[in-house]
């Protein structure tokens, strides 16, 4: 996946919107009220391939990075509930968008089950 087809989905979750509160090398993406709103992802600006982190459930984590070398603990950001993910290829475009739902709704607390990712 590229950066354009990244965003255009982390932007297709309900009430998403982009920001650069951290300067314009990394893409904020966020999610509920005004300035009360989430980060769910980030993507790092220029990079080749693709950095995107995301939230995630610790044990998936866990057991994601364990599995994929392309997943390891998130870029300056909590390493227990984040994840940054290099995509390389190794997780495929329907893994991806499983993640980046599954960040969007641990962040807005909907109901939703573990995704299930090549495990």
């Amino acid at each position: 996946m590229d950066h354009k087809s990244v965003e255009q989905y982390v932007l297709s979750m309900p009430n998403s919107r982009l920001e650069y509160p951290f300067g314009e090398e990394v893409a904020v993406y966020k999610t509920g009220p005004g300035d009360s709103g989430k980060m769910f992802a980030l993507i790092a600006e220029k990079s080749k391939p693709v950095r995107i982190s995301l939230k995630c459930d610790p044990k998936l984590s866990e057991i994601l990075r364990e599995k994929y070398e392309s997943v390891m603990p998130g870029y300056h950001l909590n390493k227990k509930h984040w994840n940054t993910i290099i995509l390389s290829g190794q997780l495929d475009e329907d893994d991806v968008k499983g993640l980046i739902r599954h960040s969007y709704d641990l962040v807005s607390k909907t109901d939703s089950d573990t995704p299930t990712i090549g495990l």
